[in-house]
Parts: C-alpha cells; sequence; structure tokens
C-alpha cells in the first residue's frame, strides 16, 4: 500500500460502526458522553459521521482489554 493510501480515512455510518463494534446505538453514545468512545464528526445538520480510523484504534484498544491487558469497557 502506498503511502497514500493508508492516509485516506473513511467516514462511516451509525450502522457501520454498530455492525463493527458489536453495541447498539444507545450504549455507543452513552460511552461517547463518557469520553471512552470516538465521537461522530457532523457533516451536516442532520448527518454524523465516524471516522473508521478512530473506530478500528478503539477496536484494537478494547480487544487488548479482553486478553488481559487493560480493560476499558
Amino acid at each position: 500500500m502506498s503511502d497514500v493510501e493508508q492516509s485516506v480515512d473513511r467516514l462511516i455510518r451509525i450502522d457501520e460502526v454498530k455492525r463493527r463494534v458489536g453495541l447498539g446505538k444507545s450504549m455507543i453514545y452513552r460511552l461517547i458522553q463518557e469520553g471512552r468512545f470516538p465521537a461522530p464528526y457532523k457533516i451536516s445538520p442532520f448527518a454524523s459521521r465516524w471516522s473508521d480510523r478512530e473506530v478500528v484504534a478503539w477496536i484494537d484498544d478494547v480487544k487488548d482489554g479482553f486478553e488481559g491487558k487493560k480493560r476499558k469497557v
């Protein structure tokens, strides 16, 4: 992969976020309020999107926790 391909970050919808992390919308927003999940970017008055990279980093962090290294959720 080139540097340009690696630097591209997709913005994903809540349905994709829910599918990836295995949590419901209410739990995701609760974790955001607690500062334990990446906040969405407001791209219009009616649309929010999450950084694909930030969600992947959160998943990696949580996975580390379940393997006993650290647990945040």
